[in-house]
């Protein structure tokens, strides 16, 4: 096991939560505040919905590719410093999107605060190294990575409010002096660990990885776009993607010092933990922030609501939930066991998904219901206790690996997502004679693609380590 370099072990594990906290907030503003902002963005930039929507994608995109290979690089060249780096870099990204005049500089902001996709991963890793206790440890990683559900549902209000009474701009100050404050409490009360000092970072290995899975991204994007995509683009896409890890494999094979040695890949620890990720993703993300969403505000088949209220009712209290019960999911996991909490989120998730799907498409308060009920089971359950696996499994010699690639994992799942459960949906028609056929059909696929997450999970290994005696 490497030698761990801690300093200011005697500072508060509270401030240190706190300034954590603070720097997953600032992140997690650049990922959801906007999306009520869209259509602000499109009218004073003077372009439309989908251009918009690009800059979206390019943010998610980066996150993605940058989230594979900084969580390696702070272990080698300190976690506080890339974390402080990373939220430098977010400022600068949110200074430029403010001044955007337009579209192009608009990407670019965009583009820039995607650098910093993997501030919660890095931030489990510092609480990691420095809680030792497995319930607090567990009640710690539940609160921050119950961020990434939403503020609370506050940033998506608080964006629509700002962007009708300030502009789109407003946001990114608002970003800017959430990122500020963010970076004093890291400077001033984070801890630094270095597990891997001396080791050289393998940029030859990074290289290929970012190339196939940004190929994979690009093949869904593309593909979500059904009749209008081309699909000459996504299976060249595609292909490029298997090339380029084949060559990741060979690379990774014949290093000193690899990014991710192969027999880690090897590992049930790593190959079943990011199925079971990836799985998930696709079966949840797009049902809530997709199918939900765009059924209750169908006029024709759907309850025809604005989209303000729209996510007032589904959006909001599907994070405030998952808020309020993510640190609870993460202090029951190392009593009662992660896989077991895991199995208990995915099982709640599929249930909800087949209610909605046959009920809820029908009836408002039922389909309210099975949101929040998906906000409890996979927000604060699911989502909480992935992230925390990808931690503890993570082998002690190259602890920022499994992270990375989890990470990885969610944002891919979420492309494939929105790729296939709309596309099903669009194919089994969503209006006229078909009713909500399209969207209960699209609902089911998602149930049944958590059922094989949730029989993939069944191969995840037990984080003994991370546990107080559980057998599950």
């Amino acid at each position: 096991m490497s030698t761990v370099t801690t300093t200011s072990t005697k500072k508060s594990t509270g401030a240190l939560i706190a300034a954590l906290l603070a720097a997953c907030i600032a992140f997690q503003l650049n990922a959801s505040m906007l999306s009520p902002a869209l259509v602000t963005m499109a009218r004073d930039l003077r372009t439309d919905d989908a251009t918009i929507g690009l800059s979206q994608t390019l943010f998610f995109t980066l996150a993605a590719l940058f989230s594979l290979f900084l969580p390696r690089l702070s272990d080698i060249v300190g976690r506080k410093r890339v974390l402080l780096g990373m939220l430098a870099v977010m400022l600068v990204g949110s200074i430029v999107a403010a001044l955007a005049v337009n579209v192009p500089m608009l990407f670019a902001g965009r583009m820039i605060q995607g650098v910093t996709g993997p501030v919660v991963p890095i931030g489990l890793l510092i609480l990691r190294n420095e809680i030792a206790d497995p319930k607090r440890y567990g009640a710690a990683l539940g609160l921050l990575t119950a961020v990434n559900g939403g503020i609370a549902g506050v940033d998506a209000l608080a964006g629509g409010w700002i962007a009708t009474n300030f502009g789109f701009r407003g946001i990114f100050w608002v970003i800017a002096v959430v990122t500020v404050v963010a970076t004093v409490m890291v400077a001033a009360w984070g801890v630094e660990s270095k597990p891997s000092a001396g080791t050289r970072m393998d940029w030859w290995g990074v290289l290929p990885l970012v190339v196939s899975v940004g190929a994979l991204l690009t093949a869904f994007n593309e593909a979500g776009k059904l009749a209008a995509a081309d699909w000459a683009l996504v299976v060249g896409a595609v292909v490029l993607a298997l090339v380029a890890f084949c060559v990741f494999w060979a690379v990774e094979s014949r290093v000193r010092e690899p990014l991710v040695e192969t027999r880690f890949l090897k590992r049930r620890a790593t190959w079943a933990l990011l199925v079971t990720t990836l799985l998930t993703m696709t079966g949840v993300f797009a049902v809530v922030n997709g199918l939900v969403t765009s059924l209750a505000q169908n006029p024709e088949v759907g309850f025809g609501m604005e989209p303000d209220l729209a996510s007032l009712a589904f959006l909001t209290p599907y994070a405030l939930v998952g808020w309020v019960v993510g640190p609870f999911a993460g202090r029951l996991a190392p009593t009662l066991g992660y896989r077991a909490v895991l199995r208990v989120g995915l099982v709640g998730s599929i249930v909800a998904t087949v209610v909605m799907a046959i009920v809820g498409v029908h009836s408002l308060p039922v389909l309210v219901a099975a949101t929040v009920l998906i906000g409890i089971t996979y927000a604060g359950i699911a989502n909480i206790i992935l992230n925390g696996l990808g931690i503890v499994l993570s082998p002690d010699s190259n602890p920022g690996f499994l992270p990375g690639l989890n990470a990885g994992a969610f944002n891919l799942g979420a492309g494939i997502s929105f790729a296939v459960l709309p596309a099903l949906q669009i194919a089994l028609g969503t209006g006229g004679s078909a009713g909500t056929s399209g969207y209960s059909g699209g609902m089911l696929l998602g149930a049944v693609i958590t059922c094989a997450a949730l029989a993939t999970s069944f191969l995840i290994p037990r984080p003994a380590s991370a546990e107080t005696g559980a057998t599950a």
